[in-house]
């Protein structure tokens, strides 16, 4: 598995809630600023489904990012599985300065794996920027 972490400067209740309410995840689920979200779905709940459309800013491309949770505990631990079978779970911890959310990831094949961590980090520090603003 491949593993990105960060520090929100945030009470847990603010960050489960930017990290899992639809219309907050479209303002964060980028890894850079020529891609959005511009739809996004979520039922947050074992056996639940959740769809994100990122797309780039151009429309010359897109696609669905989708998976079914196995595992939800509040503030503290979502696991889910993609469409394509891979696995990813979400921890957050809270600690005195903010809340260390750890995602930890099944790697695909098509990409090299710095790569896909890199892509992973950049849309968890957006996440953190979002919050923090």
């Amino acid at each position: 598995m491949i593993t990105v972490q960060n520090t929100i400067n945030a009470p847990i209740e603010k960050v489960w809630k930017f990290w899992t309410l639809p219309e907050h995840v479209m303002k964060w689920n980028n890894a850079s600023d020529d891609w959005h979200t511009p739809f996004a779905e979520n039922d947050l709940r074992v056996g639940g489904k959740f769809k994100y459309t990122m797309a780039s800013r151009d429309g010359a491309m897109s696609f669905d990012f989708e998976g079914e949770y196995s595992v939800v505990k509040e503030y503290s631990l979502i696991a889910y599985e993609m469409a394509d079978g891979r696995r990813v779970k979400i921890a957050f911890e809270p600690q005195n300065d903010g809340v260390v959310v750890t995602e930890s990831f099944d790697p695909e094949t098509e990409n090299p794996e710095e790569l896909q961590k890199k892509g992973w980090q950049a849309i968890l520090d957006n996440f953190k920027k979002n919050v923090e603003n």
